[in-house]
């Protein structure tokens, strides 16, 4: 068992992203043996971040079996210089376009939307959200951020959020005022969001979605092919009908549902830590299995996630222990069916027979 051996082994291991290995990309930057500690220094594009330390895992356990001798594996992940390519003809460079809906209004579809951006973001990926909810934006609020949307050059700028660019209508229309518009003008809104709008260059856009069917699911599937959609529910049974259609809406367009997340499983009593079950249990993870698609996660009802989101403080429920976890597990979860999906299995340690 050679080193020579290890970094041919290593050079054979696919990147998560693409299912490239990681010889052909060129991103195997050190491989040091000293006495008995290795040191490892491995690339990754900051779409897979949050895969980060099961990467490191792997490559350990990668490193314990081609070189037995070694007491101590040092993996450093760098991050993989890796641009998106513009999507679609409206020159958008994001990786992923993830398309945040719900069958009916009042899941909490914005919370989790804005959650699951924070949660990529926080792990290392280049974010943006993007509040589609013409007749209802909530993400204003929800943030903290006001103020109206301005021009930088000939784009409109991004607002900032913790580090994450951020647009919704509601920067584009006084907040006292209602949005009534019709078809053609709902598409040129949408199109002038993902076209206009300075994103930069982004490993995930999150598009926070109108409630029910209509008009945006599909100008967004002409406009961003690729586009994938993540569905909310509540987990009784009349949120449930609700969610079918928003799958069979986004499956109808030709977008592919790439995950289910049930917003207020349950009520963890604070005083008691005892579970009540105020909207049923587990309805909506039964129905992602019984339709074939991936359930992301759960995220229970807690006044903390409420309070923040009515102070505009959303980012602070990633200092919550009791909260963080499942929000954490839901951007996890999604990025690892997304790696999975491209590379069309999950990550595998390639063994070579020796």
């Amino acid at each position: 068992m050679s080193l020579e051996t290890f970094e041919q082994v290593l050079g054979k291991f696919l990147d998560p992203e693409n299912g490239v290995p990681l010889a052909a990309g060129r991103q195997v930057h050190e491989v040091r043996l000293d006495g008995t500690a290795v040191k490892i220094r491995v690339a990754f594009s900051s779409y897979v971040a949050p895969l980060y330390p099961e990467l490191r895992d792997q490559i350990s356990e990668l490193a314990r079996t081609y070189l037995p001798g070694a007491q101590r594996v040092d993996v450093e992940i760098i991050e993989h210089p890796r641009p998106a390519i513009p999507a679609g003809q409206l020159g958008l460079t994001a990786k992923s376009v993830i398309l945040v809906g719900s069958g009916k209004g009042g899941v909490g579809k914005s919370t989790v939307a804005l959650s699951v951006a924070l949660a990529l973001k926080k792990a290392g990926c280049k974010v943006g959200l993007l509040d589609a909810d013409v007749y209802g934006p909530s993400v204003p609020q929800l943030t903290g951020v006001r103020g109206q949307a301005a021009k930088a050059g000939d784009k409109i700028a991004a607002f900032d959020y913790d580090g994450m660019k951020l647009m919704s209508i509601g920067y584009m229309v006084p907040a006292d005022k209602a949005v009534i518009w019709r078809g053609p003008m709902l598409h040129s809104a949408v199109t002038t969001f993902l076209r206009d709008v300075e994103w930069g260059n982004l490993d995930f856009l999150i598009i926070d979605m109108p409630p029910g069917t209509g008009d945006i699911a599909l100008t967004l599937s002409q406009v961003i092919p690729g586009a994938s959609a993540v569905v909310v529910c509540t987990p009784q049974e009349v949120a449930l009908i609700d969610a079918v259609k928003a799958v069979a809406m986004f499956q109808q367009v030709k977008i592919p549902v790439v995950g289910v997340v049930e917003n207020m499983s349950s009520f963890i009593c604070p005083d008691t830590g005892k579970r009540y079950d105020i909207f049923g249990k587990g309805g909506a993870r039964q129905y992602a299995e019984e339709a074939g698609l991936p359930f992301l996660g759960e995220i229970p009802i807690n006044i903390g996630i409420r309070e923040r989101g009515d102070a505009g403080e959303s980012a602070a429920n990633f200092s919550d222990p009791t909260v963080a976890p499942f929000l954490e597990k839901i951007a996890y979860q999604l990025v690892r069916y997304l790696s999975q999906k491209a590379v069309q299995s999950p990550v595998k340690l390639q063994l070579p027979v020796l």
